[in-house]
């Protein structure tokens, strides 16, 4: 579904993402794991054309993006959950649903989105009316991934989502990702939490000062002794 190819992204003299080929199935549930500054994040604002490569290409199913603007993926079926939520406090949580549907041309399709996204966060039906703001964290997470369901994307990128969250609401939120895969969801994670990533995803690969180094089933590498000592803890 997705194939990313010798993908370079600079900032200045500073070279964030080095080279970077990846793939993505229809169905997969891959995970980029790697520590805070080693490019993660432009990996996914580069697949989502919110940063523009120096050099490299990125399909979606099999058609070449690499030069389209971000609203133009959205349509083609990719959805984007940014790190840090980036919720809109004034707006009603369905305010910020109903802003989810933006890229989808047919009301019908909208109304089904924003019931799928209640069906998956029954408790953000309770809290309709209330604005974003007043929201816990988890409830706020809860919201940031609702809005990108409302899409109905074909293929779901998370960036970050276990930021700033308890324990025991990082656990809720990877229940909900492999659910979301269970039911069919394709989903790109990019996480600092190697041990929660690597327990939902099928496969994995590793980033490091904007290079990959290493990639394989996620079994694999939560059993790899580099992966273990520098992410596990191990």
């Amino acid at each position: 579904m997705l194939e990313v190819h010798n993908l370079e992204v600079t900032y200045g003299e500073f070279a964030a993402v080095r080279g970077v080929s990846f793939d993505v199935g229809e169905g997969d549930l891959v995970t980029i794991i790697g520590a805070n500054g080693a490019g993660k994040t432009t990996t996914l604002r580069s697949i989502m054309g919110l940063s523009r490569p120096r050099a490299g290409q990125i399909l979606f199913e099999g058609k070449d993006i690499t030069a389209e603007p971000g609203y133009l993926r959205a349509r083609r079926g990719i959805g984007l959950v940014p790190e840090g939520r980036r919720i809109l406090p004034d707006l009603t949580v369905e305010e910020n649903l109903r802003l989810g549907a933006y890229a989808l041309r047919d009301a019908g399709e909208a109304a089904a989105g924003l019931e799928r996204a209640y069906a998956v966060f029954p408790r953000l039906r309770e809290r309709a009316r209330q604005r974003g703001k007043t929201l816990s964290g988890g409830e706020q997470q809860m919201l940031a991934i609702a809005r990108a369901l409302v899409g109905r994307p074909r293929l779901l990128l998370l960036d970050e989502v276990s930021l700033g969250l308890m324990p025991t609401l990082v656990e809720q939120t990877f229940r909900t990702i492999k659910e979301l895969h269970r039911q069919g969801a394709t989903i790109l994670l990019v996480e600092q939490n190697a041990r929660m990533a690597l327990s939902v995803a099928t496969r994995g690969y590793v980033l490091e000062t904007g290079s990959i180094t290493l990639s394989g089933s996620a079994a694999d590498l939560a059993a790899d002794p580099k992966v273990k000592s520098a992410y596990l803890g191990g």
